[in-house]
C-alpha cells in the first residue's frame, strides 16, 4: 500500500473547484477525476473524497459537515476528560 501523502490546501481546494467546473459541462463530466487527477499530479480517489467532503460542506449532499466533526470531535475529548475526573473524584 502507498504511504498517504498530505496535499497543500491550495491544492485541493483548486482541484475541488476544477473537478466541480468539469462536472457541470455534460461534455466534460465523464472522466473529470481522472483528467483533473493527471493535470495536477493528484489520486482520482483523493479527489472524489475532497469534493465528496465540499459537496457537503455546501449543503449539496447529506453529511456530517467539516464544522461539525470537528465540534463532535472536541465535545468527545471534553466527555473522555469529565468522565475521568469523574472517576478520581469517586
Amino acid at each position: 500500500m502507498a504511504a498517504q501523502r498530505k496535499y497543500p490546501i491550495e491544492l485541493r481546494e483548486r482541484a475541488t473547484r476544477m473537478v466541480i467546473e468539469a462536472r457541470k459541462n455534460p461534455a466534460t463530466r465523464t472522466g473529470a477525476f481522472g483528467r483533473v487527477g493527471e493535470q495536477l499530479g493528484v489520486n482520482p480517489e483523493a479527489l472524489r473524497t475532497w469534493v465528496k467532503r465540499a459537496e457537503i460542506d455546501e449543503g449539496l449532499r447529506p453529511g456530517t459537515t467539516s464544522s461539525d466533526a470537528e465540534r463532535i470531535t472536541e465535545l468527545e475529548r471534553e466527555v473522555r476528560e469529565l468522565r475521568r475526573a469523574n472517576t478520581i473524584l469517586k
